[in-house]
């Protein structure tokens, strides 16, 4: 496992030099960094050649679609802007195939980045494409590359897609294969899927009034962790607080002792993927270094200053999710749990599918968590 670790670190460390010989500054090398490294599998097991096609579509259309509307809107407050685009970007997902709803939080990410611009323009959106292709192509070479024996594909179903949204889409909205029309109505008829657009269109402007240093990170709170049900929020919740705070030590250590620059960049996500890995916490290893690339990469020297405003702003992004999962339109993993054990004709696949979030609500109720499917 460390020698992903040390493959992570080169990824990610070559990319970066690589943008910087191209010309790329500021976000785009953190992106062409991060996705190197995200790319990357410890176990050198491959991701199936459709979907880095389909991921860089996903990409163009959402930095299209947001610096647009970015430009076209310049006049405009911010806030209304943002909330404007977050919710085009929910509506979007509904066209989403069932296979690729994985990929729906990538896309309410990328869609609002270009706001975050004070001036978003076409070759900033350009530059952030070409780094991510970068990073996509180079994190798989160097993998290639250090690969010790042939490994089997990913499976994405299965596990955290490149660009670290393992569990992306809303459990109640992956439905088996449908008509495109089936799956928008659907979708439309849905409580879930209005409370969360909704809530994603006004995160912003809630940031704002709370006072937070980076409202961003509410935004991203209620796009990537908000699901369905309680439990799976507090599942998701979980993974990105135990994620972001292993993301943040690598940073720390290395900008107040060598400082910047391609090798320290690799030595950072290197240094990340070893720390998550000697303390055996790999399920928070995209998350961790998604934020030990955002904060090392891309804000640079203002890292000492940075972490601990992304560590407070992105635990109340948690903590909007978490409320808006309890107080709007609740849904209960434990509940739901707990009657389907009750039926004769229940497998054990749908109880096991609703044990991450039963043990959630269990542990927050402090209840006995289920410790299998099927037992209690």
């Amino acid at each position: 496992m460390l020698r992903g670790a040390l493959v992570i670190g080169l990824a990610a460390a070559f990319t970066t030099a690589a943008a910087l010989g191209l010309g790329l500054s500021g976000s785009a090398v953190a992106f062409g960094a991060v996705i190197a490294a995200l790319v990357v599998r410890p176990d050198f097991s491959r991701w199936p050649a459709a979907i880095y096609p389909v991921l860089l579509g996903i990409v163009a259309l959402g930095l299209a679609i947001g610096t647009c509307l970015g430009r076209a809107l310049a006049s405009v407050p911010q806030v209304f802007v943002f909330g404007l685009v977050a919710a085009l970007m929910q509506m979007l997902t509904l066209l989403l195939p069932s296979k690729l709803r994985l990929l729906s939080g990538s896309l309410a990410v990328v869609g609002v980045l270009p706001l975050l611009s004070s001036n978003p323009s076409w070759s900033s959106a350009r530059d952030e494409l070409l780094a991510i292709a970068l990073g996509l192509a180079i994190g798989t070479a160097v993998q290639v590359l250090f690969t010790p024996t042939t490994p089997s594909l990913a499976k994405p179903s299965s596990s955290t897609t490149p660009t670290g949204e393992g569990q992306g889409a809303d459990k109640g909205t992956q439905p088996a294969e449908h008509t495109l029309g089936i799956n928008v109505m659907a979708g439309l008829r849905s409580p879930f899927f209005w409370r969360k657009l909704i809530c994603a269109s006004l995160a912003l402007a809630i940031g704002k009034g709370l006072g937070a240093v980076e409202p961003k990170y509410l935004y991203f709170g209620v796009v990537l962790l908000l699901n369905d049900s309680i439990g799976d929020t507090l599942f998701r919740v979980r993974d990105r607080m135990v994620g972001v705070s292993l993301g943040i030590l690598m940073p720390l250590l290395v900008f107040n002792t060598i400082g910047g620059g391609s090798f320290s960049n690799g030595l950072v996500m290197g240094g990340t993927a070893a720390l998550v890995i000697a303390l055996n916490q790999l399920p928070y290893l995209s998350t961790a270094l998604i934020s030990s690339g955002v904060a090392f990469i891309g804000y640079g020297p203002l890292v000492d200053w940075y972490i601990p405003n992304r560590w407070i702003d992105y635990a109340m992004g948690c903590a909007l999710a978490v409320v808006i999962a309890i107080v709007i339109f609740p849904s209960s993993s434990l509940k739901r749990y707990n009657e389907l054990k009750a039926l004769p004709d229940t497998t054990p696949k749908q109880l096991l599918e609703l044990l991450p979030g039963a043990r959630e609500e269990a542990l927050l109720l402090g209840l006995q968590p289920p410790s299998a499917a099927g037992n209690s």
